[in-house]
């Protein structure tokens, strides 16, 4: 009599054992390497089978993917496997894709990464010049930016933030990964010259500061 519950509870715990970590981590990589596009840890729990732990699947797959010719990198909030940095020359043939941008289009895809979430005005003052509407489509249209929160000021005016897209084709894991003023002018991809709303070189490191500490104003949930 007393033995029979002990063999029900006994036989629940081994329905829904979760299968070892190996097989784990085999589904991971085969979710990983399945998808196009990256995969946050909650979609892969619902993927798996019940009491699964896809973040600790992906620590041991990470180590086997160390030195090989494709790791598992995070970008952004989510997973992906990538080939690795070293040889991705092999692979230009295929996959670089020339996507010619205007010059009022790359200045507001850098004001929207380095100053995000920044609203279309803001835009404005800080280019000089007015964003026109067929700018900001084409950057939402290439999926590189993505409309943020409406700020809680008159007019509720929405914002703009770049997109996992966006840092997966910039092989960055956030927007802090981003380049400061001094790197971009030394690389040539920016003028000497200052900025639009920029300050002088001494004035480099503090905006670089500002850039990571964001911006704090309030907004609705």
């Amino acid at each position: 009599m007393n033995d029979e519950p002990e063999q029900t509870e006994e036989k629940e715990e081994t329905l829904f054992a979760a299968p070892p970590i190996a097989e784990q981590e085999r589904m991971v990589e085969a979710i990983l390497f399945a998808s196009a596009e990256p995969v946050r840890i909650r979609e892969m729990e619902e993927r798996m089978p019940h009491g699964c732990d896809p973040a600790e699947a992906l620590v041991h797959l990470r180590k086997r993917y160390e030195g090989r010719g494709v790791r598992v990198v995070k970008v952004g909030d989510a997973w992906a496997v990538r080939t690795a940095p070293d040889l991705a020359f092999l692979m230009q043939k295929e996959t670089v894709e020339e996507r010619k941008l205007s010059r009022a289009a790359v200045e507001t895809l850098a004001i929207i990464a380095y100053h995000q979430p920044v609203t279309r005005a803001e835009i404005e003052e800080i280019r000089g010049v007015a964003v026109s509407r067929g700018t900001i489509d084409q950057l939402l249209e290439m999926e590189w930016i993505r409309f943020g929160r409406r700020r809680m000021t008159p007019g509720r005016p929405v914002t703009f933030v770049v997109t996992q897209e966006f840092l997966d084709q910039f092989s960055l894991e956030s927007a802090r990964d981003l380049p400061g003023l001094k790197e971009l002018r030394a690389a040539g991809l920016l003028d000497s010259r200052p900025l639009p709303g920029a300050g002088s070189d001494d004035d480099e490191e503090g905006e670089e500061d500002e850039v990571q500490t964001g911006q704090s104003e309030l907004f609705e949930d």
